[in-house]
């Protein structure tokens, strides 16, 4: 797809802004890393080598019968590494550069958990005897996976509603923004209580319930552009031509229509992440025991005794958003027309 050159214009300007633009490779980056989670950290071997054959746990599952075993059972690989019958069979395996799982139990530490950082354990261990940093990789790609998915959904739901008022005005404008205001007065959090309690708290339940109250913003912003757009010349002048709605909305209004939403973007992509981390913190998130950084604010709290819980937790979420913010800073300068000097 060629850009424009409006667009390679304002991709110029934001590259310009450093802070904006580090902070969207190293949170770039940082995601598409943490997509490979299972590869980095993990209590299943990357690969197994066994009587001449290969074995790779993380994609397959593989029981104690395949290796000599007597049992059905998910195979042991700790275990399994320092039995006589697999090293008699020259096996060998590789495991990931952090040898352990986000649920995985350690305790036969000394000690009750949670367990204080080590050489093992970088950031400590979690009221369940879990690594901490461990849960925090993978707590940062459900986190901000769900945050990206919320933005582009309610995002798509607020430019289709917020458009639809802008463009038809009149009746069909103010008995909308009625409805909407009726929608926005109920109770989020009580929503989400009583859904989860009838269907449970998955991820797609929840970002559904999000993302059917975090449209609304975002259509006030297109709603007013589509209602300033329309009334200017080259669409009056599209309309007098005999062009139809379809094109004069899709051709002339949307494209005319990006700025407001596309500077939102960021901003929305923070108050994703803010509103899993609540959600899970208040204990109304995603179910046990999946790895959740409002769940580790939450045992921070309980376990004051235990400083590096919250610690880690608040490190990694002010991180993350301040990464997000730097670049919903620079996304807004370049996108404005009127600004023709660097963000400082």
């Amino acid at each position: 797809m060629r850009l424009t050159p409006l667009a390679k214009e304002r991709w110029q300007r934001f590259k310009k802004i450093r802070r904006s633009y580090w902070s969207l490779w190293i949170l770039a980056g940082a995601f598409f890393l943490s997509l490979f989670s299972e590869f980095l950290a993990n209590d299943k071997p990357l690969v197994v080598q066994y009587e001449g054959r290969y074995f790779f746990p993380i994609v397959t599952f593989y029981s104690e019968k395949d290796f000599g075993g007597e049992y059905g059972t998910a195979a042991d690989y700790r275990r399994l590494k320092e039995s006589q019958r697999f090293q008699a069979g020259d096996g060998w395996m590789l495991f990931p550069p952090i040898p352990y799982s986000p649920v995985e139990s350690f305790l036969d530490l000394p000690g009750s958990p949670p367990h204080p950082p080590s050489s093992e354990h970088w950031l400590g261990t979690d009221g369940a005897a879990r690594d901490v940093f461990v849960r925090i990789l993978y707590g940062f790609r459900i986190c901000l996976g769900f945050a990206l998915a919320l933005t582009l959904l309610s995002t798509l739901l607020g430019i289709i509603i917020g458009g639809v008022q802008g463009y038809a005005g009149g009746k069909i404008d103010i008995f909308g923004q009625r409805l909407i205001e009726i929608w926005a007065a109920l109770p989020f959090l009580y929503v989400v209580i009583l859904i989860g309690a009838i269907y449970g708290r998955s991820f797609p339940l929840l970002l559904t319930i999000t993302a059917i109250f975090a449209w609304i913003g975002i259509s006030y912003y297109v709603r007013a552009e589509f209602l300033k757009i329309r009334e200017l010349e080259f669409v009056t002048a599209s309309r007098a031509s005999g062009a139809g709605h379809i094109r004069i909305l899709f051709k002339q209004i949307m494209p005319n229509a990006w700025t407001p939403v596309i500077t939102l973007l960021p901003f929305s992509l923070v108050s994703g992440i803010g509103t899993l981390t609540s959600l899970d913190f208040l204990g109304f998130g995603l179910q046990p025991p999946t790895p959740s950084w409002g769940e580790l604010l939450q045992q921070g709290l309980k376990y004051l005794h235990a400083p590096w819980l919250a610690i880690s937790a608040v490190g990694a979420l002010f991180i993350t958003l301040l990464l997000a913010t730097f670049i919903g800073e620079g996304v807004r300068e370049a996108m404005d027309p009127k600004s023709l000097t660097r963000l400082r």
